[in-house]
């Protein structure tokens, strides 16, 4: 069964769920949580976990591995809040990805933080650019370089991000390994916060649509994301199996 970390101040609380560590940040605590971390110099990851990322980190060894060491493990399903309460009783709270990025360059802005973005086509990158400095006036873009590079540009852009040394790291589509780049390359790219994100640049870019708020407090945005890939829909399989695999431990782990 799921056990807990009590932390003080305004660390979150973490919790183990089904052997994959989650934590609970409320909205009111992000803001002292993201300042916190910024003082400390360090590198910091932040997940944003669905429900297949949890099931993905339960039997990939190296996705679990960058999730176990992340410092932030952030919910996005549904499914995992409803789980979550069912083996622990605690009230974990879920964002929608846009959203939690929202928040983070929203706090990084209010004390002129920067922010360095990698991924995306290059148009697409600089109507991103374009629109957070828009809306974000005080936050400093310190650099960019657009997804799908050769693998000889990769040590000129780890250079450069870590010469720019950004508060944020914002990393999207068009980045071999994805997510796991940055696990990849956890050591080198040097401090400050490190966040993945599939396809912000193109809602960014307002060439793609986030879900609406009221599918995804109903949980139903994943409907969407079946239609433009209609393979999706067999995640009804490995759902079920979540299912199941929420019981078993209800019943037989201590």
């Amino acid at each position: 069964m799921g056990t807990e970390t009590d932390k003080e101040g305004e660390c979150p609380q973490r919790v183990e769920f089904l052997k994959v560590p989650v934590d609970i940040v409320t909205p009111d605590q992000l803001s002292s949580i993201v300042y916190d971390l910024l003082k400390t110099k360090k590198e910091h990851n932040i997940v944003l976990l669905s429900l297949w990322d949890l099931l993905r980190a339960r039997r990939n060894g190296e996705y679990r591995s960058y999730v176990l060491k992340a410092t932030l493990v952030v919910p996005i399903s549904k499914s995992l809040i409803s789980g979550i309460k069912f083996l622990t009783g605690k009230k974990a709270h879920r964002y929608m990805p846009f959203d939690f990025i929202i928040s983070v360059l929203t706090i990084l802005e209010n004390r002129e933080f920067t922010c360095y973005l990698l991924g995306g086509k290059r148009k697409i990158l600089q109507k991103t650019e374009q629109n957070i400095r828009q809306t974000f006036p005080k936050l400093r873009v310190v650099g960019r370089f657009p997804g799908y590079f050769k693998r000889h540009e990769e040590p000129t852009i780890i250079k450069a991000i870590k010469k720019s040394s950004p508060s944020l790291l914002l990393v999207g589509r068009g980045v071999r390994g994805k997510e796991r780049w940055i696990s990849r390359n956890n050591l080198v790219l040097g401090e400050g916060m490190r966040l993945w994100c599939s396809d912000i640049f193109d809602v960014f870019a307002e060439k793609k649509k986030h879900p609406s708020r009221a599918a995804f407090n109903a949980g139903l945005e994943w409907i969407g994301y079946c239609f433009q890939k209609p393979m999706k829909f067999f995640r009804i399989f490995p759902y079920i199996g979540y299912k199941f695999l929420l019981l078993y431990y209800k019943l037989f782990k201590k």
